[in-house]
């Protein structure tokens, strides 16, 4: 006797907005309605959109990145219904496959411009641009970033529980008083609050909409009571996750997939976006935040990795100097950031420009690492790229062959000449 098919809890629509489709959801709130039941220990199917909700075109022009309407994301599959959690315990998901969909076997990259979303180098690189990745097997490859072919590591960039009615009073609380408080020092916001525009409530219907829409967190970063949006490119199949739970049912909501990702994911779009099924199981452990004591998700890798070794990687490192030379103290962004630079001023001598490698940063399985965060004034990242994700020699014993690189997808008309020329140190 054949075992049962496993069970699709969700499927969507390639070709309708994420707004049209009401098994997903773009708000964090314990009223969104449960789109499906999971039983523990039965393995289902979850199909997700992109984040984007389909905006996102496989051509070669970044309009598509440059317009997107970024009040329109993320859109989660769910609300998940795990028959018997309840509050208080914890929600083991075990990630047994994270895989595209046959029926759109690509994904993309992109670099927002800086009016809309920009990233973590806009202030070098404010133009949109994007690179599209094709999907054969385990392995990615784009015309725009050509030469250049890398094994991917599957993961989902959102997963959590929803939040009760006090833990969603609390993160729009501290957020709140954070942009009152900072928000008059920065160019950019700083949270993203409720806001009802474009707010996409699931199935819920009525005045819940309303409710949904005014109250709803906004899925843009993770948080400590309850994972979300993490983009932790480890998470990948395999893997078993603990979340704690704070509603009856758990509400679990998964999307944002990717197919691979550089740690940091620098450029805000900044993993191989995908549209994709995840295979998960569930379980529960009754009582188990306290315990556990577990107040923030916790998570065993699995066992499918990238195998490039550790001394297969070229490996920069950054320092918290920034780009005129000023000393900063112990601020890991900025070395991350010049980590980053280091990079893009050697790649480019092959032929690259500065947005393929800024690309290719954000979407190949970069590693990045605080080095060091105790010896002052300096915070210490490094940054590895893997050798062996190029068709030639990046070492420095290798003279460099500059190569026709072509270009990424690029806004018709936007200059995207380089921006700045890194000289932060005098020799």
């Amino acid at each position: 006797m054949s075992p049962n098919p496993i069970r699709y809890v969700t499927k969507v629509d390639l070709t309708k907005p994420g707004d049209a489709q009401p098994q997903v959801h773009n708000r964090w709130h314990p009223d969104v309605p449960f789109s499906e039941t999971i039983e523990p220990g039965e393995t289902v199917k979850i199909e997700c959109l992109d984040w984007t909700g389909n905006q996102i075109g496989n051509n070669d022009s970044a309009d598509d990145i440059k317009d997107v309407d970024l009040t329109r994301i993320h859109y989660l599959s769910g609300p998940f219904n795990i028959t018997g959690a309840l509050p208080g315990d914890v929600l083991v998901v075990e990630i047994k496959d994270v895989q595209p969909l046959d029926r759109q076997p690509w994904g993309y990259c992109g670099i927002f411009h800086k009016s809309n979303g920009g990233g973590f180098l806009d202030r070098f690189y404010p133009e949109a641009a994007k690179a599209i990745f094709d999907f054969e097997g385990i392995h990615a490859t784009s015309r725009h970033i050509p030469h250049t072919k890398f094994t991917g590591l599957i993961h989902p960039g959102i997963m959590g529980t929803a939040p009760s009615e006090a833990v969603l009073k609390e993160w729009n609380s501290r957020e709140g008083e954070l942009k009152d408080s900072i928000q008059h020092a920065h160019d950019t916001s700083v949270a993203n609050l409720p806001e009802p525009i474009n707010a996409h409530c699931g199935s819920a219907e009525g005045d819940l909409i309303d409710k949904i829409a005014k109250e709803g967190a906004r899925t843009i970063p993770g948080r400590p009571e309850h994972g979300g949006n993490c983009d932790i490119k480890n998470l990948s199949r395999g893997s078993k996750c603990y979340f704690p739970v704070y509603v009856k049912g758990a509400k679990l909501s998964v999307g944002d997939l990717h197919f691979s990702q550089g740690d940091g994911e620098i450029s805000f779009c900044g993993a191989i976006e995908m549209a994709g099924v995840l295979t998960i199981k569930t379980s529960i452990i009754p009582g188990g935040m306290e315990r556990l004591a577990l107040k923030s998700p916790i998570f065993i890798p699995g066992d499918v990795q990238n195998h490039y070794g550790p001394s297969r990687y070229l490996t920069f490192e950054g320092f918290s100097v920034n780009e005129k030379g000023e000393q900063e103290f112990l601020c890991a962004t900025t070395a991350y950031r010049q980590a980053c630079i280091r990079a893009i001023e050697y790649l480019r001598r092959y032929g690259y420009t500065d947005y393929q490698i800024y690309l290719l940063l954000s979407s190949a399985p970069i590693e990045g690492h605080i080095a060091g965060i105790v010896d002052v004034p300096n915070a210490c990242t490094t940054l590895g790229v893997p050798l062996d994700i190029f068709d030639f020699d990046i070492r420095p014993e290798a003279l460099p062959v500059k190569l026709d690189m072509g270009s990424c997808a690029l806004v018709k008309g936007a200059d995207h000449k380089l921006t700045y020329d890194f000289k932060p140190f005098k020799a």
